[in-house]
């Protein structure tokens, strides 16, 4: 009932029936949970505050471990600054700890607010109160992502120097990953070696970053003897080996290391073919006056099937339009309008004449990315069934 109010932004009503709850004795830490989030959303602050004082005065005393739940879950849901408001303002009631300053830094760092969250992290530190490997690792990650490489590896250096028997695989991977991805391949290997001499077994995930940047860097005698050494390669290992091949160029390479994995029993993922696709037909699709290998075309008639016609329409007068630059293909939606039964009919097709025209490679991903989804529409009618069998 709270949350249907607070839904509905009838505050009035919120505030109402959550007092005579309380004096009822029907509250618990689902109740603040509720009720912060509908006065956050609805940005009245200073309630915030004032519930908390409310509900300590019917039985709900101040918790540091309630506030944290609280904090969490504003910060999951994109209210951090009013989550940092009720934080400071009940400072002098419920003292915040590490967890409650770790969810407001993570909080800020998801919505990009950097600067904020380094403000958090001095009051941490003016606090004595030492943040958690986990929020380190979260401010690394967005430093990354903003493209401060140098910032983020100041912070991983922090850790080294002040907390290294507290760091773990996920600090590594995470770091290992990064520099794989920037192209620092010998500084991976360095960070790699060093996490191996202190007994950290490396997963599949850290040694499939490993093979991308060998891979990106003309090293592929290396990146291979690396897989070669992989007793159960999974997902991330073909990920970062296909990757890598695309990236330099070698599309069809990358095609049999598809081939193979279906062999071992690893399934592609929706990522594995938008990739494959990329690489044999470039970010724009491939173009050309060869309907069976203009992919634009199949796309146009997927939109067409799919009921977008608009869309078709729109796309069509780009192309047509040699003054303007053709729009990025959405190799995403072009498999997801062809995940149907209709999809794998046409999938089955293209693939033949594909592969008539020469482009075995191509009719390959795409015949087996239809098998696939036959395989799919045969278990959700069978699932349908039961159902309503039942």
């Amino acid at each position: 009932m709270l949350d249907i109010f607070g839904r509905s932004r009838n505050l009035d009503l919120l505030w109402g029936a959550v007092q005579e709850m309380a004096k009822r004795g029907l509250v618990n830490d689902k109740t603040f949970i509720i009720v912060l989030k509908a006065l956050a959303s609805a940005r009245e602050l200073k309630k915030c505050a004032e519930f908390f004082h409310f509900m300590n005065e019917h039985g709900c005393e101040y918790r540091v471990e309630r506030l944290n739940k609280v904090v969490e879950n504003l910060c999951k849901g994109k209210l951090v600054e009013e989550a940092k408001f009720v934080v400071l303002k009940l400072k002098d009631w419920i003292r915040p700890d590490g967890v409650t300053y770790g969810w407001l830094v993570k909080g800020f760092c998801d919505v990009g607010e950097l600067i904020e969250a380094s403000k958090i992290w001095n009051l941490m530190v003016d606090e004595s109160i030492e943040p958690e490997i986990e929020v380190f690792e979260k401010m690394m990650e967005t430093l990354f992502k903003r493209n401060e490489y140098d910032e983020a590896l100041k912070v991983f250096q922090t850790m080294r120097v002040n907390r290294m028997d507290d760091l773990a695989l996920s600090t590594y991977k995470l770091v290992i990953d990064w520099m794989c991805r920037k192209g620092k391949v010998v500084q991976a290997n360095m960070v790699f070696d060093e996490m191996r001499q202190r007994g950290i077994q490396a997963d599949n995930s850290t040694l499939g970053s490993l093979v991308y940047g060998l891979l990106t860097r003309g090293r592929h005698a290396e990146a291979h003897k690396v897989v070669e050494r992989i007793e159960k390669p999974d997902i991330s290992v073909y990920h970062g080996l296909i990757k890598g091949l695309i990236r330099s160029r070698r599309a069809s390479e990358a095609t049999q290391v598809f081939r193979e994995m279906i062999n071992r029993g690893c399934e592609p993922t929706m990522h594995t073919y938008i990739m494959l696709l990329q690489g044999h037909l470039g970010k724009r699709g491939r173009k050309g006056p060869d309907p069976l290998v203009n992919f634009e075309s199949i796309f146009v008639g997927g939109l067409i099937k799919a009921g977008k016609s608009l869309e078709a329409t729109k796309y069509v007068e780009r192309t047509m339009k040699g003054s303007l630059e053709v729009p990025r293909f959405d190799y995403n939606k072009f498999l997801h309008y062809y995940s149907s039964e209709e999809g794998v009919v046409m999938f089955k097709e293209v693939g033949k004449k594909l592969r008539e025209a020469g482009f075995v490679d191509l009719a390959d991903i795409l015949q087996r990315y239809g098998e696939k989804m036959a395989t799919r529409e045969r278990r959700r009618r069978r699932s349908e069934l039961v159902n309503g069998s039942e």
